[in-house]
C-alpha cells in the first residue's frame, strides 16, 4: 500500500478498521501534524460527510504495520478503551526476528518501565512496572531469520519489540532494542489480526490483513 492511500479493511456506521502502513504515525506529535493514519483517516470521512468525527482506540507504533481500529463516536471511543480486556480477544502479529530462538514457542512476562529516553526495559521484580505478557510461535525460519506468531495479552509500550530483545532476537531492523540487521528496510513486526466483539451489536468480528511479502521473502 503506498503511503498515500488508505487501505480500509472493515468500516460500518460504529467503527472503521484500516491497514497502516509502516512508517506513518497513528496520531499527531508535537513535529508532526498532518503526516499521520488519524489524519487519513479523519480526511476520508469528512469528504464524505464534513460533520464526521474519528476517535482513536488504541494505536501501533510509527515502524509497526497492520490494524488499526478507529471509533466513529467518543462514546464509543469510551467503551472500547474502558472494556478493553473484554471486547478485544485477540491481537495477533506477525514478527521477523534475528537469529534462532531459545525454543520453538514460550512466553515473556516481565514488568516493563521507560527511561527518560523514552527507552522500554523489563524488570523481573513482580509490580516493577507494567505486567507486559507475550505469548511467541516459531512459523518458520533459516540460519539467519525467524518468523514468529505473536500474542499479547497486554499491549504496552514497545512490549514485542523489547520481549524479542530479551530473548535474544530482536525485530529486525529495530535498531532501538538491539538489532544488527535491516534487510527488509523497515521493522519487521506487522499486527496482522483482530478479534473484538463488537460493543454495539454484541457480535464478535474477526480482522485480518496479508503479511508483507518481504516478511516472507526474507524466511522462505
Amino acid at each position: 500500500m503506498s503511503k498515500d492511500k488508505l487501505d480500509i479493511v472493515y468500516e460500518d456506521k460504529e467503527i472503521i478498521v484500516v491497514n497502516k502502513p509502516s512508517k506513518l504515525l497513528t496520531i499527531s506529535t508535537e513535529n508532526e501534524k498532518e503526516k499521520t493514519l488519524f489524519h487519513k483517516v479523519i480526511t476520508y470521512q469528512k469528504k464524505k460527510n464534513k460533520n464526521n468525527k474519528i476517535f482513536i482506540v488504541h494505536r501501533l507504533d510509527k515502524d509497526t504495520s497492520g490494524i488499526v481500529l478507529f471509533a466513529k463516536s467518543e462514546e464509543l471511543k469510551r467503551k472500547f478503551q474502558d472494556n478493553w480486556d473484554n471486547l478485544v480477544k485477540v491481537r495477533e502479529y506477525v514478527a521477523i526476528v534475528e537469529g534462532k530462538l531459545p525454543k520453538d514457542k514460550g512466553t515473556v512476562r516481565s514488568w516493563l518501565k521507560e527511561t527518560k529516553t523514552l527507552l522500554v526495559y523489563s524488570s523481573n521484580r513482580m509490580g516493577d512496572g507494567k505486567e507486559a505478557i507475550t505469548h511467541y510461535r516459531k512459523v518458520m525460519g533459516n540460519k539467519q531469520f525467524t518468523m514468529l506468531d505473536i500474542l499479547i495479552d497486554t499491549g504496552r509500550k514497545n512490549q514485542i519489540r523489547v520481549h524479542m530483545s530479551d530473548i535474544g532476537c530482536p525485530i529486525v531492523g529495530d535498531k532501538k532494542y538491539n538489532s544488527k540487521t535491516n534487510p527488509i528496510r523497515r521493522m519487521g513486526l506487522h499486527a496482522n489480526k483482530l478479534v473484538i466483539c463488537h460493543p454495539v451489536t454484541g457480535k464478535e468480528m474477526t480482522f485480518e490483513c496479508d503479511i508483507p511479502n518481504s516478511f516472507i521473502k526474507i524466511v522462505e
